[in-house]
């Protein structure tokens, strides 16, 4: 576990800061996300590199439902600053599972 948490995080050297890998970015956007929410953690849609930090797309669902093509999903942007901790999220779509983007 050490070993992982260590490939993941990045050192700091010289007193910078690094930033965080794109795989610890999605599973922190998912994790801290429905520690939030009070949700099961979704996926991660996008994930896009910023200045700050990062930013995430992430898939949760809502309203469970049965059967569960029935329940509504949502999509919120998360972002994270460049050592992985939340800085803010939106709500940018609700949606039924089955739904399919046209």
């Amino acid at each position: 576990m050490a070993t992982e948490e260590n490939a993941d995080h990045k050192e700091a050297r010289n007193g910078e800061s690094e930033r965080v890998s794109a795989p610890l970015a999605m599973r922190q956007a998912s994790g801290q996300l429905a520690q939030m929410l009070q949700c099961e953690p979704g996926s991660v849609s996008a994930l896009k590199a910023t200045d700050e930090g990062w930013l995430a797309d992430v898939e949760v669902v809502e309203i469970e439902r049965v059967p569960d093509t029935a329940s509504v999903m949502a999509s919120y942007r998360v972002h994270l600053d460049e050592k992985g901790q939340l800085m803010g999220y939106e709500r940018t779509r609700r949606y039924g599972r089955g739904q399919i983007d046209r």
